[in-house]
């Protein structure tokens, strides 16, 4: 959608237009002004038509070019205004002369975060009266943000080259670059006690079990489901009721403490975990669970609910949008523990739980441990802070193993994540049976190692 900028003039009067003579422009006053006097002195009237010359032509200069900068519009159009890292984007922008004069030639200047690249300017040739420029260029971030875009300078010049203006437009737009989404497979997390996936997806959505308390029958109503012993008793055609279908909900849990995470950029750990919570959410969204997304400080997007998918207030597409903007500004938090997302948890549905953890230490890892009460199945991604952090094989490997060995005993499906590791491989293997072994006792970190 293209958007008009608005004019944002500071001082824009004439005696301000002045200002913006070049040195051009002041040399002719400036000889315009001296040719004046000389002719004065000497009396010489042709040399005054001189100077009057030299003297009004950059004037006239200002005047016309002051007047133009105010019928020259410009406006920006962001296409698409949500992208996922590293993924471009396109902006247009478009001038028009709206006025009954041709301008100048015209430099154009959009200003941009460094992060997106270097300032874009383009030259625009002379422009007839009504008529029409546009240009394009391209950005791209490998890094999570809303990034502004403005605001957009015009710089006017008269065919002359005595006077240059610039004229600011004040309308900003934001590119929101998103993490990315990878695809996953679809595959049955929790086994027996949950049976997330494709394999369990249409039992997830049918009714609960029959109320007692039976109604008389509709036309349309299965003959399967009539309750002979009403039928019996009032004499009519009875059949039992169905409770409303229950959607399978799931929490996508976040630890976005700092003291778990080392390093920064776009490959750091904590992005991976970002990246991770973002593809599940948007995975399990289009599978029609109800998703929640929820941080170790307790804070959840879209709410304590946890709704979303097909059929509820907020749109799978919409709720998934919601996420991803989230996550775009997600940054670390100050906490230390992670008690306040299990706080959170509790009372919860039974749902699944897929957590995200950073480098836990045996507080934190017993904190987690607990959690898995609060759910039906539990999916674990933990990040091995020293492979993360260069550390040589085997460093830190025995606390590590112990974290891990809390958690399984505790009920969840943990695997270890190590630099390089891919997320569809891990994913695939937490659908197998008893996370492949535990992915063969951590022999495998998002297999390849």
């Amino acid at each position: 959608m293209r958007r008009p900028t608005g004019a944002r003039e500071a001082g824009g009067g004439l005696g301000a237009a002045l200002g913006g003579l070049t040195t051009r422009g002041r040399s002719f006053l400036a000889a315009g002004v001296a040719a004046a006097g000389c002719s004065y002195v000497l009396g010489q009237e042709d040399l005054l038509r001189v100077g009057l010359l030299l003297t009004v032509l950059p004037l006239v200069c200002v005047v016309v070019l002051h007047r133009t900068r105010h019928r020259v519009t410009g406006s920006r159009r962001l296409a698409p205004a949500r992208v996922s890292a590293s993924a471009e984007a396109r902006v247009s922008l478009r001038v028009d002369n709206v006025s009954r004069l041709p301008t100048g030639v015209l430099m154009l200047q959009d200003r941009v975060p460094y992060v997106l690249g270097p300032r874009p300017r383009f030259v625009l040739a002379r422009m007839e009266p009504g008529g029409r420029r546009e240009v394009s260029y391209r950005v791209r971030s490998d890094l999570r943000g809303r990034y502004p875009l403005g605001p957009l300078e015009l710089r006017l010049t008269d065919p002359f080259g005595m006077c240059e203006l610039t004229r600011g437009f004040g309308a900003y737009d934001t590119l929101t670059v998103v993490p990315r989404v990878e695809a996953l497979p679809p595959v049955r997390l929790g086994g027996r006690s949950a049976g997330y996936g494709d394999g369990r997806h249409g039992a997830l959505a049918l009714a609960g079990e029959d109320d007692i308390i039976p109604r008389g029958y509709r036309h349309g109503d299965d003959m399967r489901r009539v309750h002979w012993r009403s039928t019996a008793r009032y004499g009519e055609l009875m059949v039992r009721r169905e409770e409303q279908p229950q959607r399978a909900r799931c929490t996508v849990l976040l630890d976005t403490r700092a003291v778990a995470y080392a390093g920064a950029g776009p490959h750091s750990p904590f992005e991976w975990a970002v990246a991770g919570a973002a593809s599940v959410a948007v995975h399990l969204l289009e599978r029609g669970l109800a998703v929640r997304l929820l941080t170790d400080t307790g804070s959840s997007v879209p709410g304590p609910e946890g709704t979303g998918g097909a059929g509820s207030p907020h749109g799978s597409a919409d709720l998934a949008g919601l996420m991803l903007d989230t996550l775009a500004v997600l940054d670390h938090s100050e906490g230390t523990g992670l008690s306040p997302a299990h706080d959170a948890l509790r009372g919860g549905d039974g749902g699944l739980l897929v957590a995200f953890f950073g480098e836990l230490d045996e507080q934190q890892a017993m904190t987690a441990a607990r959690m898995r009460r609060r759910s039906g199945a539990a999916v674990a991604f933990v990040l091995d802070g020293a492979s993360w952090a260069g550390a040589p094989q085997g460093a830190d490997r025995g606390g590590a193993k112990e974290r891990l060995r809390v958690l399984r005993e505790a009920g969840w499906t943990a695997l270890p994540v190590a630099p390089g590791a891919a997320l569809p491989d891990l994913w695939r293997l937490a659908g197998a049976p008893d996370g492949l072994a535990d992915a063969r006792r951590d022999g495998v970190a998002g297999g390849r190692s």
